[in-house]
């Protein structure tokens, strides 16, 4: 558990006033997040792991922590500067909360280094990838080395010197450095000895050289001899270093260390007029660049003189400071990730097609195709699970097909995520030439795809396509199209309502669950939400769909005190919830009051969640699970027993939403319910394969903790529990 979250309080009559202090009954958010990061961690420190999995995992942990500091700590830190010292629900003040955060990052980033350096490097070395340290390279190959740096290298770097007349260079985030402190010779053969006076370090000079991100950085070498085997590799860093004499031509070069700065995200102006949100958008971008910095990663060997240097220039403090080894590098790493080694990695998944696509899709007249195709989803709803079942054959086709096909009149899309190649995009703007009506909603403040989002959006308009920025005052999350089409009997609507974006290549990655379907009763709550999307209008009624921040929250209110009273009637009652977050602070004090109702709720919880499982007299029919593996669990799937012993008589919904108070309040979100009964029994198969995973599964504990599960020694090996999630889903998915 991380340092200073508070340990739970058992409900007795001694204790009981204390179950209504906040702090007993929720878990810090930030803290939460970061254990799921080291959840992340744990699949890199897995052996049964293939090891260049563990490699690409120790990337995801990287990312991960990157996001968190540009986004959750950059937040916390202006709260801290304004004079915030309001405790959140957890009872933390964001200055705690920073603390905190500080001391369990600290150890994360340890724990990384040691699976690095005591682990993976040494399994890497043993399966024939080593990294050759630049001084330990034989003679030819430090040769073809400096050959290689003079032909390749040299020329791109820029030494910038930093005095009187140099100002500190601009650092940009994420970019990896050397902070290089040198001297001038003395008159003899002086070099600034280590017991210098503090006069000869002020004379030191300072310089940055920032490390080209353009160029690779494992630097792979040459084979020597015959029947050689195996892949060497020095890094492109420590080509660089041990290189300074001619950037650095007559000095004594006395101190070198790498560094890396990370700054926040800047803040997200989600209120603004739309009518000026895309120059907003462009400018806000252009200011990000230069935003505060919030974390300074230096090498763990850097002088005090040095360090102190940099945190003045930067503006830091030394809570600021992270250490690591020298000579590590994260572009390195996500190299390492990608290389092209398949005897090391997880046997490739070719998703399949959906049986009930199968058909259409295989239709080999373009003209057939597409009206086979919304055949097939006229008669019944076809449910998809990516990336099991393609993406490509399922969701890009339907766009795909209403682009083509030319009883379509209109189509209506809402984009947050998407490729740079995205085909959406290129049927949005084929079906725009070929004279459909064409809508697209961009939302251009989707974190970290602003700039991308902003380039979709023109390339739609010069297509024709009606674009339009969301709602002022909301974030557009839903993932939803709408086609409309011309028939024998009239226009007929098709939808597909899904738990992910609109991104092929993500679909390959995260596991989400949509619904293509004609249904009236759904598509028509959807042809109200893209009016009111793209349109004037006030706000609207649902009958069928869940449409966040209007009905949604209040749905499930609902759903939950029925499952209540259906507890107090004693009939069978039941709630499972499977989202990546749960922080919203009503709705799990609603589902506290549902534990004690007597209702069994299991939340599957890939992230962090803040609700605190498993405390007697508050949550002790509640338990929380995270699944962490091979894939990204994204889906969002409700479930609820509507008072029957069937699951599948009870009420499903998936949807685009997790169970946080920004997305019930504060974003457009879909939750559709799921009526078939095949779907139905497809949702319950993913939600018992992941309670029933011993291989992948974590167990929250009331303290905090993630407990990993084991399976049983005699385990069947082909049973779901012991293959676990992925792989059980991957072989149902084979065998239909």
């Amino acid at each position: 558990m991380p340092p200073t979250a508070k340990k739970p309080i058992a409900a007795t009559p001694e204790t009981a006033p204390f179950m209504g202090d906040a702090s007993a009954r929720f878990f810090n958010r930030d803290l939460s997040w970061l254990e799921f990061n080291r959840r992340v961690l744990a699949q890199a420190a897995d052996p049964e792991t293939p090891l260049l999995e563990r490699v690409r995992f120790l990337g995801i942990f990287t990312s991960n922590l990157d996001e968190f500091y540009m986004k959750r700590v950059g937040l916390l830190k202006r709260q801290v500067n304004a004079g915030i010292d309001t405790p959140q629900p957890d009872g933390m003040t964001p200055r705690q909360q920073l603390q905190a955060i500080r001391e369990y990052s600290a150890k994360l980033q340890r724990e990384h280094s040691e699976v690095f350096y005591k682990s993976i490097r040494p399994a890497l070395e043993h399966a024939g990838i080593a990294i050759v340290a630049y001084n330990e390279l034989p003679g030819k190959d430090k040769s073809w080395a400096e050959d290689w740096y003079r032909q390749n290298v040299f020329s791109a770097l820029t030494p910038l010197a930093v005095n009187p007349t140099h100002r500190f260079p601009f650092i940009s985030n994420l970019s990896e450095s050397l902070a290089i402190l040198a001297a001038m010779p003395a008159a003899g053969n002086g070099v600034i000895r280590a017991d210098a006076s503090e006069a000869d370090h002020e004379a030191a000079l300072f310089a940055r050289l920032k490390f080209p991100q353009s160029l690779r950085q494992l630097i792979a070498l040459p084979h020597r001899g015959p029947g050689k085997t195996g892949d060497r590799f020095v890094l492109l860093q420590d080509v660089i270093r041990n290189n300074l004499d001619d950037l650095f031509p007559g000095l004594n070069i006395r101190e070198q260390v790498t560094f890396r700065v990370t700054r926040s995200s800047g803040i997200q102006k989600d209120d603004l007029d739309t009518g000026n949100l895309l120059q907003s958008i462009e400018a806000d971008l252009k200011q990000r660049r230069f935003a505060r910095v919030v974390r300074l990663e230096i090498e763990e060997e850097a002088s005090p003189s040095l360090r102190r240097w940099l945190l003045d220039k930067l503006n830091l403090d030394p809570h600021d400071v992270f250490e690591r080894p020298g000579g590590y590098s994260p572009g390195a790493i996500s190299e390492l990730g990608d290389l092209d080694r398949p005897d090391l990695r997880h046997k490739p998944w070719k998703p399949v097609i959906p049986a009930r696509l199968a058909a259409a899709v295989l239709t080999q007249t373009p003209d057939k195709a597409s009206a086979a195709f919304f055949a097939t989803i006229r008669k019944q709803d076809v449910f998809v699970h990516h990336p099991y079942e393609s993406f490509n054959a399922s969701v890009e086709r339907f766009i795909a097909a209403a682009a083509s096909d030319p009883d379509v009149l209109t189509i209506k899309q809402t984009l947050y995520r998407t490729t740079p190649d995205s085909p959406f995009i290129e049927s949005l703007v084929r079906a725009a030439e070929n004279g459909k009506q064409v809508a697209c909603l961009v939302e251009l403040r989707a974190r970290f795809d602003e700039g991308r989002n902003v380039r979709f959006a023109r390339q739609l308009e010069k297509a024709g396509v009606h674009v339009a920025y969301g709602v002022v005052g909301l974030k557009t999350h839903c993932k939803t199209s709408l086609v409309v089409r011309k028939e024998r009997h009239g226009l007929r609507c098709y939808a597909h309502l899904g738990t992910g974006n609109y991104h092929p290549k993500t679909a390959q990655l995260y596991t989400d669950c949509g619904l293509l379907t004609a249904d009236p009763d759904i598509t028509s709550d959807l042809v109200n939400l893209f009016n009111f999307l793209t349109g004037l209008a006030a706000t609207q009624s649902y009958d069928t769909l869940l449409v966040a921040p209007f009905t949604m929250r209040a749905k499930f209110n609902t759903l939950i005190e029925r499952e209540c009273e259906l507890a107090r009637r004693g009939l069978p009652t039941r709630i499972i919830v499977k989202v990546n977050s749960m922080e919203d602070r009503d709705m799990t004090e609603r589902l506290y009051a549902a534990s004690q109702a007597g209702v069994k709720i299991t939340i599957v919880c890939r992230g962090f969640c803040c609700l605190r499982p498993g405390v007697p007299g508050l949550s002790e029919n509640i338990k929380v699970i995270s699944v962490v593996g091979r894939f990204l669990e994204h889906s969002r799937i409700f479930h609820f027993s509507a008072g029957q012993d069937d699951p599948l008589d009870g009420d499903w919904y998936i949807g685009s939403a997790d169970w946080m108070y920004r997305n019930l309040s504060n974003r457009v979100e879909v939750a559709v319910p799921v009526r078939d009964r095949e779907a139905r029994e497809r949702l319950l198969r993913i939600l018992d394969v992941h309670q029933g995973d011993m291989r992948y599964a974590w167990d929250l504990t009331p303290d905090g903790d993630y407990i990993k599960r084991a399976a049983a020694a005699d385990s069947s090996p082909n049973s779901p529990a012991t293959l676990g999630t992925f792989e059980a889903l991957m072989r149902d998915a084979l065998h239909g």
